[in-house]
């Protein structure tokens, strides 16, 4: 018979069946991808029972606040593995010479309507992003999903955040869009995930957010933020393997 793709609401359910089996698998064997010979573990005495089901309860939350992650993952993942495969008909130095032309016409544009300033730093920026989009290319291509998400997603977070940024500087019309939304995530940041330890009152007391402090803000939020994705599409390999489609 014609095997059948499960409809969305059956997508859904089994996603989040094997989340949950992901974090089952945390602290107790055998939850993901049980063995056909011995089969999921079961909890057997009292302690091990009442220990097997708090952790399911517990697990509730990470599935619900994991599950739209998840979705990031899975549109990471395909929008890489299209890349992925453009970089495989054309070759690293086919993806370099792309990323060359797509920010060199900015670099161009730049220099005719802009200062020599502008053009000048434009140009650094696209440079740094073309070699970067380089590394990416090349680390993705050679290397394990160890080195994609250490270095491939950052380098092409860096190829993506640069240029547009220090473009900005010099474009009233993009910085309007860019400078208001970078700084309420930066004031977002600050205030939630690095006001552990006192980081939030030490970058206020020696950075300021303005000219290149943007662009310095980018730069090092493209690391972290590379290796979110590459985590997330590592998590939908594992929920979602690619040969299930």
């Amino acid at each position: 018979m014609e095997r059948r793709s499960p409809g969305l609401l059956d997508a859904i359910r089994i996603d989040v069946l094997r989340l949950h089996e992901t974090w089952m698998e945390l602290l107790f064997p055998r939850q993901l991808d049980a063995s056909h010979v011995l089969g999921k573990w079961k909890p057997e005495t009292a302690p091990q029972k009442v220990g097997y089901y708090l952790w399911a309860v517990l697990g509730a939350l990470p599935v619900l606040l994991g599950y739209p992650l998840l979705l990031v993952g899975f549109a990471t993942r395909h929008y890489a593995a299209r890349l992925d495969s453009a970089v495989t008909r054309i070759g690293v130095l086919g993806a370099v010479g792309t990323a060359a032309v797509v920010w060199g016409a900015l670099t161009v544009v730049t220099r005719v309507q802009l200062s020599t300033e502008a053009f000048l730093a434009v140009g650094a920026a696209s440079v740094v992003a073309v070699v970067a989009a380089g590394l990416a290319a090349l680390f993705a291509k050679v290397g394990g999903r160890i080195t994609s998400v250490l270095l491939a997603y950052p380098a092409a977070m860096t190829a993506l955040f640069l240029p547009p940024v220090v473009a900005a500087l010099f474009t009233p019309s993009l910085g309007n869009v860019i400078f208001p939304n970078s700084t309420e995530l930066a004031i977002w940041l600050l205030d939630s995930v690095l006001a552990v330890g006192g980081i939030n009152e030490w970058l206020r007391a020696n950075f300021t957010l303005e000219g290149t402090g943007y662009v310095l803000m980018w730069l090092a939020l493209s690391v972290p933020a590379g290796w979110l994705l590459g985590l997330l599409v590592a998590l939908a390999d594992l929920i979602r393997p690619r040969a299930d489609g």
